[in-house]
């Protein structure tokens, strides 16, 4: 039977040939080809089958037609469309260039005239579509090209087609109009008369992007993502970088305001506005004084700071509130199926922790190691939004059903798995469920030897990258992790090493410290013996910079543990030698160098001022090389407040708790969230996370103090009983504190 690409080769033949396939997404795949007629390269568009089908030939047509009017210098144009074997396409330009997307992936943040420029580009483009009726709703960078510098708006073909064929006919194809990211509070609930300003909106957020290195929000699920437009104020520009003038940033935000209303009216008056101020020059001193509601906070003692910093210790000490409570709290939402008809997207995938089902229990260390190199590499792959460890270990050993988990973690894919043991070999089984149903959807089983756990990393890994495709109909592309090792006999060492310092936290949570060193000390003495066989794999050396710092959070005596942090530092200096931008090296780098202030062993302001400094700058370069990497962001946060760098702070905060809303850290997090909420006196975003903090933690001494404090806010509706209620609860839970 002839493949898809040679049955579209086929049909369209006479017309074009097609060379190869440069991409695709959710609603078509994306063809080179070239026009015989015109004798030009082209890129053909297919529309995927389920989607065309939905569509019908005849609006396909129709609407397409209407796109191909569209002449404007800033928007590529429509040459042709059609019906091939049953595939709707058409055809665009092929522009050499790059995406948008491209570029901000290789440089980050824009020159200021350089983002302001693409930006009146994409205005004018927009403009000239909203004229004619047109509203694209899918600004976003991949839809914008660069060709010699200059921008060009694709995908109005495919904006104006799907939405012609209605919400009901678009949800039954599995796909959606519009990337949550960049999307407006009104297109995010689906409102029926959506228009132009909607587009303003999702360019304000490229354009932040642009200025800012990040969109204005992110989230963990699409839900988040969707309440944040709707209902979070938008992180000032200026603090993340401070040489944005005070112009750029009034106009930003207001291409984003919550109302319609109160945005530019049209793109054409948004361009005006960014080129009045690229007239007047983008390099304007800004107005001084702060812009924000931020309010003068009373100068703290330096002796304070230790006490701010000592919260960054979880990261490596694992010994927070949330480490002796289930995370999942028993408490779950409705599953799909349920009233509530919450369906959660498949691209949401949760992988289980494998078990161990050799007889004598002995593979714990490769099922462990098998699974979290999964959720590593799946956690690089762009199109998948894969929960951490922290998030799936809270399942281990509890007897939750499936329906129960993927409600929690709102996954749509769940992978589970086992690991047992056939004379010297290894025999994994993995199976794919859909956690919308709970019913098993596709499994697989490899053989390998245990000499070859690393061969075995990879085909699992590999086997799970098809199951996925098949099953979401995306392509999975796994890029092999960069600090990895051929070496077998060192990677089970590393795996090893990892399951004593699980076992060792499970002591020390049980009240047996002793244990728990000891355990430490042999993972220590397994971890050197792997650095010893490959000395060019960077993890084994990090591990043991992290379980020195996990000594000395089990260390009284500070001259001990003076030398426990200088060898993590040794360690995390040893890394870096070999790889610059190990975020993991840094995160623990810039975490240790803050430790002797966390724990009182300097007393000298100008030591702390530069103990912290340094930490700042390794945890920055952290973040950088690993904008996810979420006690990074908790730990630097920590530090900002400490320097009243309140904006700042709640950024971080929440850059951290979108990255992992699991860490042990969670209830800290959500804390921080609450409290520099409230001093910026944004009381509706402190009420959110203090509800958030209630939801998650309600056992939590801070649940009750934070609903009780948020009554004392303006504009909060108070409750005196319930006030009384809480009040009571607080003074319960301090004499509790002293028994």
């Amino acid at each position: 039977m002839p493949t898809f690409l040679e049955r579209l080769r086929t049909a369209i033949g006479s017309r074009y040939e097609i060379e190869r396939e440069l991409g695709h997404g959710a609603m078509a795949t994306v063809y080179l080809a070239r026009d015989l007629k015109q004798d030009r390269q082209v890129a053909v568009k297919v529309m995927r089958h389920d989607v065309g089908f939905a569509m019908g030939v005849e609006r396909f047509k129709r609407e397409i037609d209407l796109v191909t009017h569209l002449t404007h210098p800033h928007i590529l144009p429509i040459y042709d469309s059609g019906e091939a074997d049953g595939e709707l396409f058409y055809v665009m330009p092929y522009i050499e260039g790059e995406s948008l997307r491209a570029r901000l992936n290789r440089e980050r943040q824009l020159p200021v005239d350089e983002a302001l420029r693409i930006t009146c580009e994409v205005a004018s483009a927009l403009d000239h579509s909203h004229r004619h009726g047109i509203i694209h709703r899918d600004i976003k960078p991949e839809n914008i090209l660069l060709e010699d510098g200059q921008a060009l708006v694709a995908d109005f073909g495919i904006a104006r087609a799907a939405t012609s064929m209605g919400k009901e006919k678009l949800t039954s194809t599995g796909v959606s109009l519009g990337t949550p990211m960049y999307m407006s509070p009104e297109q995010g609930m689906a409102d029926p008369g959506v228009d132009g300003r909607s587009d303003i909106y999702s360019l304000g957020c490229v354009l932040y992007e642009m200025l800012a290195g990040q969109p204005p929000f992110s989230g963990p699920t699409t839900q988040a993502l969707i309440a944040r437009h709707s209902l979070d104020e938008v992180p000032s520009l200026s603090i993340i970088r401070s040489s944005i003038p005070d112009e750029v940033e009034d106009a930003v935000l207001r291409a984003l305001d919550k109302v319609p209303a109160d945005r530019f009216a049209t793109a054409n008056e948004f361009a005006a506005a960014l080129q009045a101020c690229r007239q007047s020059g983008v390099h304007t001193v800004r107005r001084t004084g702060h812009r924000t509601r931020q309010r003068k906070r009373p100068q703290r003692d330096w002796r304070l700071i230790g006490g701010l910093a000592a919260i960054a210790l979880l990261v490596l000490t694992g010994a927070a509130w949330a480490g002796r409570s289930l995370l999942f709290s028993g408490r779950t939402r409705p599953s799909a199926g349920t009233a509530s008809g919450t369906r959660f997207a498949q691209q949401r995938v949760a992988v289980l922790y494998f078990k161990d089902r050799s007889s004598d229990k002995s593979l714990g260390y490769l099922a462990d190691g098998l699974t979290e190199s999964l959720i590593k590499d799946l956690g690089q792959v762009q199109s998948l939004d894969v929960v951490s460890t922290s998030g799936v270990k809270q399942f281990v050993g509890k007897d939750v059903s499936r329906d129960s988990i993927a409600s929690a973690l709102e996954a749509g894919t769940l992978v589970e798995g086992g690991v047992e043991s056939e004379g010297g070999r290894a025999r994994v089984t993995v199976r794919l469920i859909d956690g919308n149903s709970g019913t098993d959807w596709r499994d697989a089983a490899l053989v390998e030897s245990l000499a070859n756990p690393v061969v075995l990393k990879s085909r699992l890994a590999d086997t799970l990258a098809v199951m996925l495709r098949q099953m979401i109909g995306e392509e999975i592309r796994l890029r092999a992790s960069r600090a990895g090792t051929e070496n077998s006999a060192a990677w089970s060492l590393v795996q090893r090493a990892g399951k004593m310092r699980k076992e060792a936290d499970s002591l020390d949570q049980a009240g047996n410290p002793a244990g728990a060193a000891e355990k430490l000390l042999s993972a220590d003495t397994l971890l050197a013996q792997a650095e010893s066989l490959d000395q060019q794999w960077a993890e084994p050396i990090v591990a043991r910079g992290q379980v020195a710092a996990r000594q000395v959070k089990l260390t009284r005596d500070p001259e001990p543990a003076k030398k426990l942090i200088e060898a993590g530092i040794g360690h995390a200096d040893r890394a870096l030698a070999l790889d610059a931008s190990n975020a993991d090296a840094l995160e623990l780098r810039g975490t240790l160098r803050v430790t002797p202030v966390a724990r009182g062993f300097v007393q000298d302001k100008r030591t702390v001022d530069d103990l912290l400094d340094r930490g700042a700058k390794d945890l920055s370069e952290a973040i950088a090389a690993n904008p996810t990497q979420a006690m990074a962001l908790f730990v630097l946060s920590q530090i900002q407040y400490s320097k009243h760098n309140v904006v700042e702070a709640n950024n971080l905060l929440r850059r951290a708790y979108d990255a992992d809303a699991y860490l042990a850290a969670a209830p800290d997090i959500l804390w921080g969230l609450y409290t520099t909420s409230y001093d910026l006196e944004s009381f509706t975003s402190a009420k959110s996370w203090c509800d958030a903090f209630d939801g998650r933690f309600p056992q939590h001494p801070l649940a009750a103090r934070c609903q009780l404090w948020i009554m004392t806010a303006k504009g909060i509706t108070s409750d005196p009983a319930e006030a009384w209620r809480r009040a009571a609860r607080v003074r319960v839970e301090q004499l509790l504190k002293r028994t």
